[in-house]
């Protein structure tokens, strides 16, 4: 297989990268460093660190944050936009597997996020072209669908039951969950998410009471979550469980009855699994994935194609909330309105939203054609915008456009 399938774990504090089908992986710190009299000299990582240690580079952490923010660092009197300094970080740590591995086509890139932030997706792609990657090889996912990935990738007996992941790190506690629903046709991974408000400074593991005290909290977490439920197995993740001798009671409450595996790649080797997914021809997992980052509704509208009444699928639950576009046009029969069916994975919660379509003018029936546009900012936020196309000669377009944001 030609080119590069990489997974690429992009966190504030750490960045792991691992490639398909490869063991070898690597882990990052998430910085960037200029020599101080030296404009195109950069570093990242431990690199970085060691020069502005020498006092002789300027840093900057906390990549992310600043390009969700869209904030400036200024380096030796220049200012920098935060997307450029997260621009040279991606080219700088995507250099370490093409030399590993001599190659420099990357066929695939997963990204994968704690957090799916609209305005950081947005300059991830902006960062793709800067790569010279293809726009339709970079694909975003968020942590927990990397778990899922990364889960269905194991031995069956793995997944027979549900499965959990603890992520402990310098960027906080969070919590993974999964089950999977064997249906007729497909099977339907159900995973979840939750940023434990019980969360820890890592530096607390470096004396004997803050090691009593994480163990006791960790502790109560897991009595909370896993009561009362059958899981398979367990995921430990994170800096904060490279080593386990601060967790003796809480290791004693996760270990009977099920496994346990400490696997610090985790997310990283799991966006790797999507990315080699991706290049199947029919997906070798074969399921419907519903978790952060993917749509829990399939939105969906009755139209008339050729005078028969049909569902038209707009977007389908499973989806990527920020990959799905939808664009159709509609010939309005009677109608001064569009009408969307938002269906959850429970039928019985599905519900109707109506759009009028203010402002357009009044035409006899089937002399109106709407552009409609359909994108999602978020999982749970449906943009829409409907224009005017008019009809022909006749009916000359308005030029009338209605936008809108729906809550599904």
């Amino acid at each position: 297989m030609d080119g590069l399938i990489i997974g690429l774990d992009l966190c504030d504090s750490y960045t792991r990268i691992c490639c398909h089908d490869r063991e070898k992986s690597w882990s990052v710190p998430t910085v960037v460093c200029r020599k101080k009299e030296e404009a195109d000299s950069w570093y990242v990582g431990e690199e970085a660190y060691a020069y502005t240690l020498a006092g002789e580079g300027i840093i900057v952490d906390k990549l992310l944050k600043l390009t969700a923010k869209e904030g400036t660092a200024t380096l030796g009197g220049t200012k920098y936009e935060a997307l450029e300094l997260l621009k040279i970080f991606l080219k700088k740590i995507l250099e370490i597997p093409k030399k590993e591995y001599f190659r420099e086509d990357v066929r695939q890139l997963v990204i994968t996020l704690q957090k799916m932030d609209a305005k950081l997706l947005d300059g991830l792609m902006y960062c793709a072209d800067y790569l010279n990657i293809p726009r339709d090889r970079v694909h975003i996912v968020s942590h927990t669908e990397s778990f899922v990935y990364y889960v269905l990738n194991q031995k069956k007996e793995i997944w027979n039951n549900q499965v959990a992941a603890f992520d402990l790190s310098e960027d906080g506690l969070f919590y993974h969950e999964l089950k999977v629903q064997r249906g007729l046709k497909k099977m339907t991974v159900i995973a979840e998410e939750e940023a434990l408000e019980e969360s820890f400074n890592l530096d607390v593991l470096d004396n004997a009471s803050g090691m009593k005290l994480a163990d006791k909290i960790m502790c109560s977490c897991g009595e909370r979550l896993l009561d009362r439920k059958l899981f398979s197995t367990i995921f430990l993740t994170g800096k904060g469980f490279e080593r386990q001798d601060w967790a003796g009671n809480f290791m004693k409450l996760i270990c009977p009855r099920r496994k346990v595996f400490v696997e610090q790649e985790l997310f990283a080797r799991g966006a790797a699994f999507r990315g080699g997914d991706l290049l199947q021809e029919r997906s070798a997992s074969s399921f419907v994935c519903i978790c952060s980052g993917r749509l829990h509704s399939t939105i969906s509208m009755k139209v008339l194609y050729k005078e028969r009444e049909s569902q038209l699928v707009v977007a389908a639950a499973g989806d990527s909330w920020y990959e799905s576009k939808s664009t159709v046009d509609l010939i309005l029969d009677g109608q001064d309105y569009v009408e969307f069916i938002v269906t959850p994975m429970d039928p019985k919660q599905r519900k109707v939203v109506r759009i009028p379509l203010e402002g357009f003018p009044d035409r006899p029936d089937r002399t109106t054609r709407v552009g409609l546009n359909v994108g999602f900012l978020d999982e749970k936020t449906m943009a829409v915008v409907l224009r005017d196309k008019g009809f022909g000669e006749l009916f000359p377009s308005s030029g009338t456009v209605v936008r809108r944001e729906v809550r599904i």
